[in-house]
C-alpha cells in the first residue's frame, strides 16, 4: 500500500498535541474527548479529528481517546521511542544555553559536544562537556554516529560549516543561522529564524493596536 502524504501542516501540530497529552497523562487523565481536547488547545474539534485519522484515527465514537496511549503513539509518530544523538556547532550564549537544556534527554535527544572556533572557548564545559576546536568536527561526527547538528553559528559560516557535515554523516540540521542551507535531499533542515518569530510577534501587535483604535 502507498503510504499516505502528510502535510506539513498536520506535522507541525504533533508536537504541541504530543506537549499537551503528557500534561494531560501526568495530571493523571485517562480519557479525554476531541471537543475537551479543543477546548484545552484552542484547535477546533475537526481539526483534531482529522489531524489524528492522518494515523488511523486513535479514538472511538463517544468514548474519545485514551490518553496514555495516544500519548505513546504520538512520540512514535515523531520518533521519539527512539534515542537521537547531537551536537551543537558554536558555543556562544545560544550554543550554551541550549547545550544546558535538560528537557532534550527527556525527549531522546542525547547532546554529544559542542564545537566553536575561538580558542578562549575551547575546553569551557558545557553541562559538563568541554568545548572542542572546530578542526575536531568531522571526525568526532564519524566516530561517534552524531545524527543531528545544532548551528548556532554567523551565517558567513554556516554554509561551509553544513558542506562538512553532510559527507561525514549528519542527517539532520536544527539550523539556526540566518542563511538557507543547500543540502542532499537526504539531510532534513529545520530552520529556526527568531527574527521572524520577533517581526511576526511585531506585526500582531501592531494590528492588534490598530483594531482597538478603529474601535474608539
Amino acid at each position: 500500500m502507498e503510504e499516505k502524504e502528510i502535510s506539513q501542516a498536520v506535522i507541525g501540530r504533533l508536537p504541541r498535541y504530543f506537549r499537551y497529552l503528557g500534561e494531560l497523562k501526568d495530571e493523571g487523565v485517562e480519557r479525554i474527548s476531541s471537543q475537551d481536547l479543543s477546548e484545552l488547545m484552542h484547535v477546533t474539534a475537526s481539526q483534531i479529528r482529522q489531524d489524528f485519522n492522518n494515523f488511523g484515527g486513535f479514538g472511538q465514537q463517544g468514548y474519545g481517546y485514551n490518553v496514555s496511549f495516544l500519548y505513546d503513539e504520538i512520540g512514535k509518530i515523531l520518533g521519539l521511542d527512539q534515542t537521537h544523538s547531537f551536537i551543537i556547532v558554536g558555543a556562544g550564549n545560544l550554543g550554551q544555553a541550549l547545550g544546558n537544556y535538560m528537557n532534550f534527554e527527556r525527549r531522546g535527544f542525547l547532546f554529544k559536544g559542542i564545537f566553536d572556533q575561538n580558542p578562549a572557548l575551547v575546553g569551557k564545559p558545557v553541562r559538563g562537556i568541554p568545548v572542542r576546536p572546530m578542526e575536531e568536527l568531522e571526525q568526532f561526527v564519524k566516530d561517534n554516529g552524531i545524527e543531528i547538528a545544532v548551528l548556532t553559528i554567523p551565517k558567513a559560516a554556516a554554509v561551509s560549516v553544513a558542506e562538512k557535515l553532510v559527507p561525514a554523516g549528519i542527517q539532520a540540521i536544527w539550523n539556526f543561522a540566518h542563511v538557507d542551507l543547500n543540502v542532499p535531499a537526504g539531510v532534513q533542515v529545520e530552520n529556526v529564524h527568531l527574527s521572524d518569530s520577533l517581526m511576526k510577534l511585531s506585526y500582531n501587535i501592531s494590528r492588534y493596536r490598530q483594531e482597538n483604535s478603529e474601535d474608539k
